[in-house]
């Protein structure tokens, strides 16, 4: 780990928004799946939330070009439980949807915990997501098409979130709780030991968050070895 790359990592966790997020409402391409969560990256969103499509939720790590690493996406089964899981944590929720009630996206406020409600490519956002929403947004449409590809819509979206929330000062000082601050960085420094550990159930080893370098890794690794297969320890 240089310190330059430790310092563009710091960087990008100081200016990530926990309470800024997407979910996206049975988005079944995954082409657009893996766009939006650039998108989210892009512009500072930690975390997005999907509710799984029939087909299952994947994403094309080539569309995403390597962001997928850098966004924590959380599944849920259904919208209800999403929209549960949301508003426990204090997020308005502003649904992607033309109706009679939709204002013009730039109208609502994006600094408060939020979640944007994006739907999928045939239907939109489905009934349910749109009588839970606290507001409908639109994109207000000068051409001859009626909509912009989902991806599209989420991005511009996200921008004015952006553009509203570093007016209000947001990306000035780090808002991610020191222990998901801590969780990230480790994972972002340490990406092979952290897929290591995942696979294996194994909880994370010591770091030093000032060096993003392992603490003892090698008898972090030995005690591993040690603990999976005990007769090895024996033996030696």
């Amino acid at each position: 780990m240089t310190p330059e790359r430790l310092a563009r990592i710091k960087q990008i966790l100081d200016r990530r928004q926990p309470d800024l997020t997407v979910l996206t409402d049975q988005v079944h391409k995954p082409r657009n799946l893996s766009a939006i969560i650039r998108s989210c990256d892009a512009f500072g969103v930690a975390n997005m939330h999907a509710v799984w499509p029939k087909e299952g939720y994947r994403a094309f790590r080539k569309t995403a070009g390597g962001s997928f690493n850098w966004v924590t996406t959380r599944t849920h089964p259904a919208m209800t439980d999403a929209v549960e899981a949301l508003r426990r944590s204090g997020h308005k929720l502003y649904a992607a949807q033309l109706s009679e009630r939709a204002v013009d996206y730039r109208e609502v406020d994006y600094t408060l915990p939020c979640a944007v409600i994006m739907g999928n490519e045939v239907e939109g956002v489905s009934a349910d997501a749109a009588e839970q929403a606290d507001e409908h947004i639109v994109i207000p449409m000068m051409g001859m098409v009626e909509s912009l590809n989902v991806s599209a819509a989420c991005a511009i979206i996200l921008s004015e979130a952006q553009r509203q929330r570093k007016e209000a000062g947001l990306y000035k000082q780090r808002r991610l709780p020191d222990d998901e601050y801590l969780r990230l960085l480790f994972c972002w420094c340490q990406p092979a030991v952290k897929q290591y550990c995942d696979d294996r159930n194994l909880p994370y080893p010591p770091f030093d968050p000032e060096t993003g370098d392992l603490i003892d890794g090698v008898g972090w690794m030995e005690a591993v070895r040690r603990q999976r297969h005990p007769h090895l320890a024996e033996e030696s």
